[in-house]
């Protein structure tokens, strides 16, 4: 028997047998599953001419076409004003829970600690304040800073919320980071659930309607000021918590403008090669969310997704400076909520200069922050080149080390982009 024969029999034969014993092939199929199914053999096959020198190995695919987004150009800062300009952010601290170092971020409910606003005076208190909430008297102690602050500073107060639970969170849960990372993460879905540009779970859901009440709640007790402006990720577990937390409040009489969001593309998550970061087309979005706006630049198909590459964490805050200083430039609202994702709200917090704040599903913290306009530009940003990725296209792996997959059967991680058609 030659090389390819042995091969063959030792790495396709195992391969295709672990997908029989996975995958019912009896009809009737989902068409994720019938997709799901093309792509295992595809790989299971893609993986027998990448055994190489035991360093995980680029193939040539012939069945996917990257599109591939290089890392943001290294620059001497984010211009606004058409380049005359440049827009310095700095968090505020002393008024939130979440500004204190002791505050423990995974146990810390924001529904039971009113936002966390912390129970304090402001300069801005007179004899009348005795009669008003604790938010009513931080939003005009807001309200002034702006009102004295002169032409070349604002400040903003954000309201900045993860995602509540996707059935990409649910899974990796159920089957453990290191073989979600290395196998079920590459996958669109599986027989029972599909994450690719995953929906909300029940659980989910209930998040969502958890932070609704709890802002109900708080403009009708605590007489909050509910935001002015709504950006958002355009991923569906974004869209979808944003429209059950804060479609009509504006009803309820605290609301100065209408929940009438933007959907901001580069808000989204830091893009990996899960197909989770995968976004849907325009098309479904508009179908979905009608009446909602979309930024004239967001393309019908995502261009940034490939499925090979993953963004670096320098690419990344540098595509948050840039988001953040095109909404601040052209929206001066002056509370602003912002959905997201846990890894971007990361990188939007460490932008403004926040302390580290990790969201647990469903979580938003508030931040008061500072924009000073420039004319000398900041530092110059460096940033890292996107890192190409691979995994194991035979299964789950036998383990996951800083990032490393070692897969089963001795078969190499391969780099390969799947075929699965975004909504």
């Amino acid at each position: 028997m030659n090389a390819l024969g042995k091969c063959i029999k030792g790495v396709v034969y195992p391969a295709i047998d672990y997908i029989d014993s996975d995958i019912d092939f009896n009809p009737p199929q989902t068409l994720v599953n019938m997709a799901s199914k093309a792509y295992l053999w595809s790989v299971a096959l893609l993986s027998v001419f990448t055994v190489g020198n035991g360093k995980p190995t680029t193939t040539a695919v012939t069945y996917s076409e990257p599109t591939a987004t290089s890392a943001s150009p290294t620059a001497s800062g984010v211009s606004v004003n058409k380049g005359k300009a440049y827009l310095t952010f700095e968090t505020i601290p002393g008024f939130f829970l979440q500004d204190d170092p002791a505050t423990v971020p995974s146990t810390f409910d924001y529904t039971a600690t009113n936002f966390g606003l912390i129970n304090r005076t402001y300069p801005t208190d007179d004899e009348s304040s005795a009669k008003l909430t604790q938010w009513q008297r931080f939003n005009h102690y807001v309200d002034k800073l702006n009102h004295g602050s002169g032409r070349n500073v604002e400040y903003r107060l954000l309201f900045i919320g993860r995602h509540s639970e996707g059935f990409h969170n649910a899974e990796e849960s159920f089957v453990g980071t290191p073989a979600w990372n290395c196998y079920w993460a590459e996958l669109p879905g599986n027989d029972t659930a599909t994450w690719e540009d995953p929906s909300l779970t029940a659980f989910g859901i209930s998040q969502a309607v958890k932070a609704r009440n709890f802002w109900k709640h708080q403009i009708e007790v605590q007489k909050i000021t509910a935001p002015d402006a709504y950006y958002v990720s355009p991923l569906a577990r974004c869209l979808e918590t944003a429209n059950i937390t804060y479609f009509g409040l504006e009803h309820r009489g605290a609301a100065r403008h209408p929940f009438i969001p933007t959907i901001k593309e580069w808000l989204r998550e830091g893009i990996s090669i899960h197909t989770c970061d995968r976004r849907s087309s325009r098309s479904w979005i508009e179908a979905n969310y009608p009446g909602w706006n979309i930024e004239p630049s967001f393309s019908e198909v995502d261009g940034q997704w490939n499925g090979i590459t993953s963004e670096t964490s320098s690419a990344q805050a540098y595509r948050m400076k840039v988001v953040l200083s095109d909404i601040f430039e052209n929206d001066h609202s002056t509370i602003i909520s912002i959905t997201t994702h846990s890894g971007a709200a990361r990188s939007i917090l460490s932008v403004l200069g926040h302390i580290p704040f990790s969201l647990v599903t469903g979580a938003i913290i508030p931040t008061l922050i500072k924009i000073t306009t420039a004319r000398e530009p900041p530092p110059p940003t460096i940033t890292q080149p996107w890192t190409t990725e691979a995994w194991c296209t035979n299964g789950p792996p036998v383990a996951s080390v800083s990032g490393t997959c070692t897969c089963s059967g001795g078969i190499l991680p391969v780099t390969a982009s799947p075929i699965i058609s975004p909504r």
